[in-house]
């Protein structure tokens, strides 16, 4: 059978004036090389590989650099975080100093230990008067030397991956109880492990190969500081058979180091995943009905509970005052921008846009870090561990709190199982779709026995079907929980089917605070009533009724005080809509004109612009659309009685 010809993809050919130079450049870059593999005496190979002072020259070069490999992890890695994650005065300069020896010349690096750290420098005389350490001409020497050469590439290799690395990860580790020292060793590194490993490589395979600073500071003592690379430049004068022969020994060493380092740790944190089963999708449509696994009964509840409050005095950009009995869930509402997410930081107290005072139950938890505050958050993308299983995530806060292992993964175990995804108890975070993953970051929160609990839109990545199932498990548990529970939503379904209030936000202030059915009722914010799928024209209120922003006039039958900023408010399903002028009870006619039609269920919704009135939308059953013809364009009259217009005061 032909195989198919390759095609090239139109566009990727390189220009002339550039492929010239870039080949020039791998000629300069591989010419060193292949000198190196033409001049080898092969046949003699061994023999001056296996020579003593090679092999002496060896095994304390490999000596040096692991022990300038542990020094720069010991420091390193700490360094590498401080200037990845906390600002100070001065870290310019900090950075500025970890990159200098990797521009400095290794002989100047040499002559500066020597002054700070020889018999004559700053701090040589200290160091052996005191503790009789002398590190001029000693293998301590040698060391000292490689670690200031080479440290900087586990520092800039971790301080690059740890940049890449989301904080959301480490702050919904803290928010489960978990220590900053915990998180760090349990989440961070873990999850910056490509990092961590590539800059240790290189870290070694440059102390390996160092020179310059090591026969400056160090001498070149054999058995003693004389490493490979000495050995190497003594055989040049007596022997450049044997120099050839291990110059390729270093140059096979550091070959190895980068073919191990290509593609697999290099790149940000989370773009290398394991191999992984397809990902299986959230079931829709007629696949919701297909049954789950059977999954194991799940563990009793306890019989009696700790009950939690909560009393908030929010400042910054977003201000509010905030008090909640035990058990009460308040949904939190508000266009993008009003301040919802920053209100679960500030309580979390995780950002500096906004502080919270904040009692829970009796204890005043304001001055506590996050991780002693008791308060549990699920973000938005759920913040799954991706190094650690479905169960493993869950029982986090668990261990965290000091649970043994044995019990944690039992109750683990059992919030999976109650949130349906039990089954899926073995598999990574990349094993899940979206709305699985979702599943189990509630699991965790849930299981992390807070007493302030912060869902970010939980909901958000479930199918329709899912959703209700997951909000009626969620509605359950939520009735059992002890503490205040905040859900930030742009649900109105899981405003009202979860909530005892609605907290709605505009611009860090409070618009309203009041029970779903109110809210419902007498939304007092333009955005909530379209969320709740009504029509809202903001105005100043008349003797009538009210004069929209946008211009026209709309008759109340309750009219407001007249110059009240008010918010008329009017459902789609009140909204008639006619080819010619209606005539008799409405007080409100508009034309108009059908600029859009969606369907919305069994009915179609209309949007309508009018040159006399604000965007109005109407919705008709399709029976009636056919009737009255209307299409994309279509001139139309609309009415609205005034007993159907509500006037709300903003």
């Amino acid at each position: 059978m032909k195989r198919p010809a390759l095609r090239r993809t139109p566009g990727v050919r390189a220009p002339l004036l550039l492929t010239v130079p870039a080949l020039l450049a791998v000629a300069f870059l591989m010419l060193p090389l292949v000198g190196i593999l033409v001049r080898t005496s092969w046949g003699e190979l061994g023999a001056h590989l296996t020579a003593e002072a090679t092999t002496e020259a060896l095994r304390l070069s490999l000596l040096v650099s692991l022990w300038s490999l542990g020094l720069s992890l010991l420091f390193g890695v700490p360094l590498a975080w401080l200037l990845a994650r906390v600002p100070f005065p001065g870290k310019a300069v900090v950075r500025s100093l970890v990159l200098l020896p990797m521009v400095l010349p290794p002989t100047v690096g040499g002559v500066a230990l020597l002054l700070a750290f020889g018999r004559r420098g700053l701090l040589g005389p200290w160091l052996e008067d005191t503790f009789g350490i002398t590190l001029p001409f000693h293998t301590s020497g040698a060391v000292l030397a490689a670690t200031f050469v080479a440290m900087p590439f586990l520092i800039i290799s971790l301080e690059g991956a740890l940049g890449g690395l989301r904080p959301r990860y480490e702050e919904t580790a803290a928010s489960l109880g978990a220590s900053p020292v915990r998180v760090f060793l349990t989440v961070t590194l873990p999850m910056v492990a490509p990092g961590l490993i590539a800059g240790a490589a290189l870290t070694w395979a440059r102390a390996l190969g160092e020179f310059g600073a090591t026969i400056t500071f160090a001498g070149n003592l054999p058995g003693t500081t004389q490493t490979l690379p000495l050995q190497v430049y003594l055989l040049l004068q007596d022997s450049p058979e044997a120099a050839t022969s291990v110059s390729l020994l270093l140059l096979a060493i550091a070959m190895a180091v980068l073919i191990a380092l290509r593609g697999r740790w290099t790149g940000t944190p989370g773009d290398h995943r394991e191999p992984a089963a397809p990902r299986p999708e959230e079931p829709t449509g007629a696949d919701s009905a297909l049954p789950e696994p059977p999954a194991p009964e799940p563990p009793a509840k306890p019989a009696a509970q700790e009950r939690w409050s909560l009393h908030a005095d929010v400042t910054g950009f977003t201000r509010l005052t905030l008090d909640a009995a035990p058990g009460t869930t308040i949904a939190v509402v508000g266009p993008n921008g009003a301040g919802k997410t920053t209100l679960l930081r500030a309580l979390l107290g995780l950002t500096p846009r906004a502080h919270a005072r904040l009692r829970l139950g009796s204890t005043d938890v304001t001055a506590l870090p996050p991780h002693r505050r008791g308060v549990a958050w699920v973000p938005q993308d759920g913040a799954l561990f991706p190094h650690l299983s479905a169960l493993s995530n869950t029982a986090y806060g668990l261990r965290a709190h000091g649970v043994p292992r044995a019990r944690a993964r039992r109750e683990a175990q059992g919030w999976l199982d109650r949130l349906g995804v039990g089954h899926l108890a073995h598999r990574r975070p990349g094993q899940l779709s979206g709305g699985q993953a979702q599943r189990v970051a509630l699991a965790r929160a849930l299981a992390a026995r807070p007493r302030l609990l912060l869902l970010d839109e939980p909901l958000a990545a479930l199918d329709q079907s899912t959703r209700a199932r997951v909000r009626h498990t969620l509605r359950g548990h939520l009735a059992e929980f002890g503490g205040v529970c905040l859900i930030v939503t742009h649900d109105p379904v899981e405003a009202v089917s979860l909530a005892d209030r609605v907290l709605v936000l505009d611009d860090g202030r409070v618009l309203q605070d009041e029970p779903p059915a109110e809210v419902t009722r007498h939304p007092r914010s333009p955005w909530v009533a379209r969320m709740l799928g009504r029509n809202a024209w903001p105005g100043t209120a008349t003797a009538e009724g009210l004069e929209p922003v946008g211009g026209g006039h709309v008759v109340v039958a309750e009219p407001l005080p007249p110059g009240t900023d008010a918010l008329a408010v009017i459902a789609p399903e009140a909204v008639s809509v006619h080819r010619e002028r209606p005539t008799g009870s409405p007080r409100n006619v508009w034309p108009g004109t059908v600029r859009e039609i969606t369907a919305g269920g069994s009915r179609l919704r209309l949007l309508i612009t009018s040159p006399e009135a604000p965007d109005l939308i109407a919705e008709i059953t399709p029976q009636a659309a056919a009737e009255l013809g209307v299409a994309d364009g279509t001139a139309v009259w609309t009415s609205v009685k005034a007993t159907e217009v509500t006037a709300v005061p903003l």
